[in-house]
């Protein structure tokens, strides 16, 4: 039996800025590593390649060596061969596309990797050439932008996606839009994305993710009933901080109140008072600990994609997820704000938690209760993704 060719690449500094409030890891990475940040692109890749485990004996993973792919394979005990050496500890963009062109140039049957939208656009660079457009590609959710239509769900879902592959399952393929933004501007609170080139991809849609929708909520009025009733929350509940997450819903919440918010961070407010802006995941927990009262977190999901956890807002760890279940109240101290022409863009498809903890989210999975409107809440699924 001819052996699968798995072609396989971790960008190991992918989010690694992510909890430290730093938004991405664009020539921040020391910076992010004296905050403490720990990088998980290898834990996230490990998650993936663990799914194929049981047929590792039909599978060969061509890789890059060290924390670009080699450990991680070798690790669980995979048939691994190198076939490009990292000159440096620590990668840059130009390692990802030189591995990708030694992977293409083994003739592997799909590239796997893991990152974020830099590493995505660093494969398509090199596989937009003519001679290989015919290779599929998939990419393991491990950055802190993730607007592009080519990754799998979570890290399990395209360790899935290559099992049926390997198991010869009829997997159709299409093309994924490869999008970024940039991260001088994103640290500023603007987003500016755009598409930049397209993949082949398979289209296997309940593990694959849509590429992020785009724009500002357009009915002012459905936003600013939806902030009324926060608002009427907070009133209620002076002793309550509230946690609040990134997203333009929560920006316009932001706005309601006359707050300066920081549209992809994390910002705690209590008695309608800034406390603290752009909050890093250990200051946060901090936060949560030392104060007396409960701590709510108000977030809203990504357009097209349904994440709620687990996209643009690290700094919501796992830890902090249990720290606010925790309190009196559990689930109900997480307040999901969405339009219902939001969630109507979804297809019925649930929203999704991709904390890195699967144990968390599969506690986490049943139906939320989604703000609407002023008293308008809908009763909605959220998932957690295999």
């Amino acid at each position: 039996m001819k052996c699968f060719k798995l072609g396989f690449i971790i960008n190991p500094i992918a989010g690694i800025g992510g909890s430290v409030a730093l938004k991405g890891s664009d020539g921040m990475v020391m910076h992010a590593l004296a905050l403490g940040a720990k990088p998980q692109a290898n834990i996230r890749a490990t998650l993936a390649l663990e799914v194929l485990l049981p047929y590792k004996d039909n599978i060969v993973i061509y890789t890059a060596s060290g924390l670009m792919g080699e450990q991680c394979a070798t690790d669980l005990g995979f048939n691994v061969e190198v076939i490009y050496q990292a000159t440096n500890e620590q990668t840059d963009s130009q390692d990802s596309q030189l591995a990708a062109q030694a992977l293409l140039a083994q003739g592997v049957d799909i590239i796997l990797f893991a990152g974020g939208d830099g590493t995505a656009r660093d494969i398509a660079n090199v596989v937009a050439n003519d001679d290989y457009q015919a290779v599929p590609v998939l990419g393991i959710p491990a950055g802190c932008k993730i607007h592009s239509g080519v990754y799998a769900i979570t890290p399990k879902a395209a360790g899935r996606i290559i099992e049926l592959m390997v198991t010869k399952e009829l997997v159709t393929l299409t093309t994924g839009d490869v999008m970024d933004i940039d991260e001088r501007l994103f640290r500023q609170g603007i987003v500016k994305a755009k598409r930049y080139s397209e993949m082949k991809i398979p289209s296997e849609l309940r593990y694959v993710q849509a590429v992020k929708s785009g724009g500002i909520e357009s009915d002012d009025l459905v936003l600013q009933d939806i902030a009324a009733n926060v608002i009427e929350e907070m009133n209620d509940h002076g002793e309550r901080q509230f946690i609040i997450g990134s997203g333009s819903t929560t920006a316009f919440l932001m706005s309601e109140l006359g707050l300066a918010n920081t549209l992809l961070g994390v910002d705690i407010v209590r008695e309608q008072t800034l406390i603290t802006s752009d909050v890093t995941e250990a200051a946060l927990y901090q936060a949560i600990t030392d104060h007396s009262g409960l701590s709510q977190l108000v977030i809203t999901l990504i357009g097209g994609q349904g994440h709620v956890f687990g996209r643009g807002n690290q700094q919501l760890s796992p830890r902090i997820i249990r720290a606010i279940l925790a309190q009196s109240g559990g689930r109900d101290n997480i307040i999901i704000l969405a339009t219902k022409a939001k969630l109507a863009a979804l297809g019925n498809k649930p929203l999704l938690s991709d904390t890195g903890d699967i144990e968390l989210d599969q506690q986490l999975s049943g139906f939320m209760t989604i703000t609407t409107g002023y008293k308008d809440q809908v009763l909605y699924p959220l998932a957690s993704p295999q």
